[in-house]
C-alpha cells in the first residue's frame, strides 16, 4: 500500500496506492469537511493538482446522516468524487465540543455521549462506530478513534488520554478487521487505516504511544492534538522525535499542519500527509499565498487599499484561467463588494499554492 521510493536525509518520497487512485508523498489533502470544498466545484478543485480530500466523519454523521450517503452509494458517489478521500474518526470535533462545554457530553473509557450541536440530540459515539461509520462513508483512508486532550492538559490527564488512545486504537483494529471480512474488502479494495499518537508536549508519552500503537500494527500512524504548546510554540523537537518513533515502512500523517512553512519543515522531519483549513479558510477572508521569485513566499490582504489599483495578475504563472486574466484590482473589488466570485478566486489561488509547494518539494527531492 505505501513504499518510500527515495530518502533525502529525512525527507521521503513515496507512493501511495489507495482504492481510488495512486497518491506521491509528501502531499497535502484539503479539507471538505461536509463533502465539499467551500467555494469550489470538484473541477475547480482538481484544477488546482488536488488530488485527494479529507472529510468529516462528525460532521457527516449528522448532517446529511449516514442513511443518505449510503444510499448514494458512499460519499464518492454523494460528492462525485473520483479521488482518494480521507475521513477523520470524529473524535476530535467531539472532544473539541465537550471540552468546551461539559454540558454538550462526556467523556469515559468505553464511550463519548455527546449531545448534537444541531438539535440536542444525544449521541454515542465508541471506537466501533466510528469505525462502522467510516466503512459506511467508503472512504480510502480511516483514522482510529482517540482521546484528543487539549494543549493546557496536565500529565495526568496527558497519561489518561494515552492510555485511552492506545486501548481505543486496539478496538479499532479488531472492528476494521471485522469489517473487512464482512464486507469482503481485499487487495486493493481495502482500506488504510492510521492511528493517532498523542502525548502533548511530553517526548515520553509520544514514544510510549507510538510503541504501542506499532505493536498493535497500523498502515499509518498520526500526530494527535495541535502542534503547539500552551503558549503557542511550535513543538519542533516533539514532532521531529515522534516521526523517528514511526516505523520506515508506515506512513506519517501530520494532522492538521498547516502553515506553509510548517509544512516545509516537517516533510524534512519525514512527515508524509498533510491536511488543513488554512488555505480555503485564508482565502475565503481574503488572504493569499503567493510565491518569490526566491521561492519563497508572502502573505497578500487582498482588503488593504493599496490593492485599489493594482492591475497585476492574480497570479499570471497559475494554471488556473481565471487567476491569469483577473487582476489584483478586481479581487479587492469582488472583496469589498462582498461578491463570493472573489473568496472562490483567492481559494483557487490559495490551493493552488498549496499543491505547487508539495510538488516543489517532491520535484527537489527526487533530484
Amino acid at each position: 500500500m505505501f513504499k518510500v521510493i527515495k530518502n533525502n536525509k529525512k525527507l521521503r518520497h513515496g507512493l501511495v496506492k489507495t482504492p481510488h487512485g495512486v497518491l506521491e508523498t509528501p502531499f497535502f489533502m484539503p479539507d471538505a469537511t461536509r463533502a465539499y470544498v467551500k467555494q469550489l466545484t470538484n473541477k475547480e478543485t482538481l484544477e488546482t493538482g488536488t488530488k485527494a480530500l479529507v472529510v468529516n466523519t462528525f460532521h457527516l454523521y449528522l448532517q446529511p446522516g449516514l442513511a443518505v450517503i449510503k444510499k448514494a452509494g458512499g460519499v464518492h458517489k454523494f460528492m462525485n468524487w473520483s479521488g482518494p478521500l480521507l475521513s477523520d474518526s470524529g473524535g476530535f470535533q467531539v472532544f473539541s465540543l465537550i471540552h468546551r462545554n461539559s454540558a454538550m457530553g462526556k467523556i469515559n473509557d468505553d464511550k463519548v455521549i455527546f449531545k448534537s450541536p444541531l438539535d440536542g440530540s444525544l449521541h454515542e459515539l465508541t471506537p466501533e462506530k466510528s469505525i462502522q461509520i467510516q466503512f459506511d462513508l467508503g472512504v480510502d483512508m480511516m483514522v482510529c478513534l482517540d482521546d484528543c486532550p487539549p494543549n493546557e492538559f496536565s500529565r495526568v490527564d496527558l497519561e489518561r488520554a494515552v492510555a485511552r488512545t492506545i486501548a481505543w486504537a486496539k478496538r479499532c483494529k479488531i472492528e476494521f478487521e471485522k469489517q473487512i471480512k464482512k464486507r469482503r474488502l481485499n487487495g486493493l479494495k481495502k482500506p488504510l487505516l492510521f492511528a493517532v499518537v498523542q502525548g502533548g508536549a511530553e517526548l515520553d508519552l509520544r514514544e510510549n504511544c507510538a510503541q504501542e500503537l506499532v505493536k498493535i500494527g497500523f498502515d499509518g500512524y498520526g500526530f494527535g492534538a495541535r502542534p503547539v504548546d500552551k503558549d503557542g510554540n511550535f513543538l519542533e523537537n516533539i514532532l521531529e522525535k515522534t516521526a523517528e518513533f514511526i516505523p520506515e515502512n508506515s506512513l506519517r500523517f501530520a494532522l492538521g499542519i498547516g502553515t506553509p512553512e510548517d509544512i516545509l519543515r516537517c516533510s524534512k522531519m519525514g512527515w508524509d500527509m498533510f491536511d488543513c483549513v488554512i488555505p480555503t479558510r485564508e482565502g475565503r477572508h481574503g488572504r493569499l499565498f503567493r510565491f518569490n521569485k526566491n521561492k519563497t513566499y508572502k502573505t497578500l490582504n487582498i482588503n488593504n487599499a493599496k490593492f485599489l489599483a493594482d492591475f497585476t495578475a492574480i497570479n499570471i504563472g497559475s494554471r488556473i484561467t481565471e487567476l491569469k486574466r483577473h487582476s489584483l484590482a478586481y479581487l479587492h473589488h469582488l472583496f469589498k463588494m462582498n461578491e463570493s466570485l472573489g473568496q472562490k478566486l483567492a481559494t483557487l489561488n490559495n490551493l493552488e499554492f498549496y499543491q505547487d509547494l508539495l510538488a516543489g518539494i517532491r520535484r527537489n527531492n527526487k533530484n
